[in-house]
């Protein structure tokens, strides 16, 4: 098994590495439908654990229902430390359009299919997703989150997160159910949470940050290219090294349907950026340069 050094963080009652796994590229393409290597996408995730990942980040939404079952296809029954985290809030058309999908029918629905499709009684983790593709979008979460809260309490959820929100909808979430982590757009260019990120940490909630190498279009940085040559490694290693360095709370989950990619974003956790490379790096979010 590799040694991950990147430390650990506590999720409610469940421990996970801070290099975890986002499943959403084992789905086709637009993340719906089957993937394109079945077999390739199994062995990327026995790979995964293999390595050392305990935390997978999916969605029911992702293909629809693909890619929770590609999981317990490759590792069901599951480790014991390995935790599954998942979100509702969406669901996909025929068409494969995503629609909001969170009335309480809808959510409880949704918890149903991911207990089914994972092959488990209690889901680890539970994310409300409440904005759109990138950004959060105002609004109260009262009523989704209030539901999602119901059905933890009949002991099919162990813990409650939130995704794509704002300060306020943690803040009024926080006030219906215990938050264990929050899943925001977030990375070396995309630096809207800076303030957030620091208070989570103070309150021992995770942060996970998603797109962390730039989303469906990768980081290209001139200065990150340079910073990634002078350290012989990729420029994709070296964002998501410093997200691991930017503060302890943040929990990291890139997504890869390749075994070498795979492997080369593990061995991010092991890349110690120097103080001077981070002033070089933390400049590229501040716009002073590209």
């Amino acid at each position: 098994m590799t040694d991950l050094t990147d430390g650990t963080f506590r999720l409610g009652d469940r421990v996970v590495r801070r290099m975890g796994y986002g499943a959403m590229q084992l789905a086709g393409p637009g993340v719906f439908g089957p993937p394109k290597d079945h077999a390739a996408a199994v062995t990327v995730l026995r790979e995964a654990v293999a390595s050392g990942v305990n935390h997978i980040d999916t969605s029911d939404f992702y293909g629809p229902h693909v890619t929770n079952r590609l999981i317990r296809e490759a590792l069901h029954p599951y480790p014991d430390d390995l935790t599954i985290v998942t979100k509702l809030g969406a669901m996909r058309g025929d068409d494969a359009s995503w629609i909001m999908a969170r009335s309480p029918a809808d959510l409880t629905q949704g918890v149903h299919d991911n207990l089914r499709n994972l092959g488990v009684d209690v889901i680890d983790v539970v994310n409300l997703r409440v904005g759109g593709i990138h950004d959060p979008i105002e609004g109260s979460i009262e009523q989704a989150f209030t539901t999602l809260a119901e059905l933890q309490q009949q002991g099919l959820i162990r813990h409650l997160g939130l995704s794509n929100v704002t300060s306020a909808q943690i803040t009024e979430g926080r006030r219906i159910a215990p938050v264990v982590c929050v899943q925001n757009h977030y990375n070396l260019v995309h630096r809207g949470d800076d303030a957030l990120i620091g208070d989570l940490a103070g309150e021992g909630i995770a942060y996970v940050p998603f797109f962390p190498l730039g989303g469906f279009t990768p980081l290209q940085s001139a200065t990150l290219s340079d910073v990634a040559a002078r350290l012989q490694a990729t420029p994709m290693q070296v964002a998501l090294a410093w997200l691991l360095q930017r503060s302890p709370n943040l929990l990291l989950i890139p997504g890869t349907s390749s075994v070498g990619h795979l492997r080369q974003n593990i061995t991010a956790a092991t890349l110690t950026l120097p103080d001077a490379v981070i002033d070089e790096l933390n400049a590229i979010g501040t716009g002073t340069v590209d």
